[in-house]
C-alpha cells in the first residue's frame, strides 16, 4: 500500500489539520479535507484580490472623472476676454482694458471712481443710449471701440439743485392744489382733446426712448411741440414750428408729470428750466410709456431720490 505525505506548505495553509497518520485511509481523508480548505482559501484570496482591484478601479475612475471638472472650471474663468476701450467723457479721453462679456452697468461701476460720476448719473452711448443690463459684446462693442459717457458730477448737480426759499414756498402751496389736469390754466388745452397726430399712449408700460423724436404733443400755447434727446451732447431739443430750443440737461432743475384725467395713457409734463413755476415748460399729451425714460434721460435715476 502506498502512503502519501502532506507537504509543509500544505500544512501551513490548513487550520487544525491534526497529526499525520500512517494509515492510508486517514491520509486520504486528511488530503480531502485539506484540499477542500485550500480551495476555500484560494477562493477567498481571489475574492479579496477582486475587491482590491475593484477598489482601485473605482478610485481611478473617480479621480479621472473629477479632473475634467476642475479643468473646465479653470477654462471658464479664462474665457473672460478683455478688450481695449476708448472712453470719452467731456474733454477727457482714456483707454481702459475691460471684459467684453460684462454688462453696461458693470462698466459704469468701473468708471465711477475714474471719472467721479456716480453710476446713476452716467449715460453710456453705444450706438444710442445703452441700458445697464445689456452685455457689451451683444451691442457691437469690439476691441478699440469708442464709448461716450455723458453725465454730471454730484457736486455740480448739487450746486444748481439747492432749492431757494421761493421754491420751498411754491412746493408747499402746490400740495394743496387740485389735480393739474383739472386746473383751468391747463383745461383750455386739454379740452381740445387728443391731437390727431399724437403718438399712441400705453398705460402701465415703461418703454425706452425711441430713436426718433417724440412728436404730436402740445405746449401751453396750444402749438405743436416735439422733443429730441441728443444724449451724446447732453442736450434736450425742444422744437416748435417757430424754433428749436437747445437746452443743456444739466441746467434742467426738475421734471414733473401727472396722468391726464380720463386719459391716463397720456401725461402732462413740466420741464423746470428755472427756479420758479413761471419757468416751467408745459407739454401735453406725452405718451405714458415714455415718461420714466424721459426723466431718466434728463435727470438720471438719482432724480427720483
Amino acid at each position: 500500500m502506498e502512503f502519501k505525505t502532506i507537504t509543509d506548505e500544505n500544512k501551513s495553509n490548513c487550520e487544525n489539520s491534526g497529526e499525520v497518520n500512517n494509515m492510508a485511509t486517514t491520509t486520504t481523508k486528511n488530503n480531502d479535507d485539506i484540499n477542500d480548505q485550500s480551495v476555500d482559501k484560494k477562493d477567498n484570496k481571489d475574492n479579496d484580490n477582486n475587491k482590491l482591484e475593484n477598489s482601485k478601479t473605482t478610485t481611478s475612475s473617480s479621480s479621472s472623472s473629477s479632473s475634467p471638472i476642475l479643468e473646465t472650471t479653470s477654462n471658464e474663468e479664462l474665457k473672460k476676454k478683455c478688450v481695449n476701450l476708448k472712453i470719452v467723457y467731456s474733454k477727457t479721453k482714456l483707454d481702459i482694458n475691460f471684459p467684453i462679456d460684462s454688462t453696461v452697468g458693470e462698466l459704469k461701476d468701473h468708471l465711477e471712481n475714474i471719472i467721479s460720476v456716480p453710476k446713476s448719473m452716467q449715460k453710456v452711448m453705444i450706438k444710442g443710449l445703452a441700458r445697464d443690463e445689456q452685455i457689451l459684446k451683444n451691442i457691437g462693442v469690439v476691441n478699440n471701440s469708442k464709448i461716450m459717457i455723458v453725465g454730471s458730477k454730484l457736486d455740480d448737480i448739487l450746486a444748481i439743485s439747492v432749492p431757494s426759499q421761493q421754491d420751498l414756498q411754491d412746493d408747499a402751496a402746490s400740495t394743496t392744489k387740485e389735480e393739474l389736469s383739472k386746473q383751468q390754466i391747463h383745461k383750455k388745452i386739454l379740452d381740445k382733446g387728443v391731437p390727431d397726430d399724437a403718438m399712441p399712449g400705453i398705460l402701465s408700460a415703461n418703454d425706452p426712448l425711441p430713436e426718433y423724436p417724440l412728436s404730436g404733443m402740445l405746449n401751453k400755447r396750444g402749438g405743436k411741440v416735439r422733443l429730441t434727446f441728443k444724449l451724446e451732447q447732453d442736450q434736450l431739443w425742444i422744437g416748435t414750428k417757430e424754433r428749436t430750443e437747445k437746452v443743456s440737461m444739466t441746467s434742467i432743475k426738475g421734471v414733473i408729470s401727472e396722468p391726464i384725467a380720463e386719459k391716463p395713457q397720456y401725461h402732462m409734463m413740466a420741464i423746470q428750466l428755472g427756479p420758479t413755476e413761471a419757468s416751467q415748460y408745459w407739454i401735453y399729451w406725452v405718451p405714458a410709456q415714455y415718461v420714466s425714460a424721459i426723466k431718466d434721460a434728463i435727470l438720471g435715476k438719482w432724480g427720483y431720490f
